[in-house]
């Protein structure tokens, strides 16, 4: 079976956002990552080189795939800040409608600045997929 390749590491987060070369996009990451960490009191750690995420639950798929991922995740990408966040299912919907400006993949919320979204329906977004995780694994 294939190794994880996002992993929590031991890289310094502070070092991966000096390294976010748009100054707009940095500061937006590191006011989204200190409000994230006063919202739940999870120290952001790095996932991989890229993702620096918050908690950790551990998974295990039927097909018996299992691994260790974050419970709530942002990086900056080239064109946007992708959020990694499940929320609920039942919730989802109405969370993402009071967000703001964002397009979405299957598993990514994509957001251009920060000023395009409603900060405290973030902060609901991240307590809502700690809570779905957790209780699911």
């Amino acid at each position: 079976m294939a190794k994880n390749k996002t992993i929590e590491t031991e890289n310094s987060v502070a070092l991966y956002l000096q390294n976010i070369t748009e100054e707009k996009r940095r500061a937006d990451c590191s006011e989204i990552i200190s409000l994230i960490k006063q919202h739940t009191g999870l120290e952001p750690k790095m996932w991989g080189t890229g993702i620096v995420g918050f908690g950790s639950y551990h998974y295990v798929y039927d097909s018996g795939h299992s691994g260790d991922a974050p419970l709530a995740g942002i990086a900056a990408r080239t064109n946007a800040i992708s959020l990694y966040l499940s929320l609920d299912p039942e919730k989802r919907e109405i969370l993402l409608q009071n967000l703001g400006q964002y397009k979405m993949a299957k598993s990514c919320i994509y957001i251009k600045k920060i000023e395009d979204i409603n900060t405290d329906v973030l902060l609901e977004m991240v307590s809502n997929s700690i809570e779905f995780l957790q209780k699911k694994y």
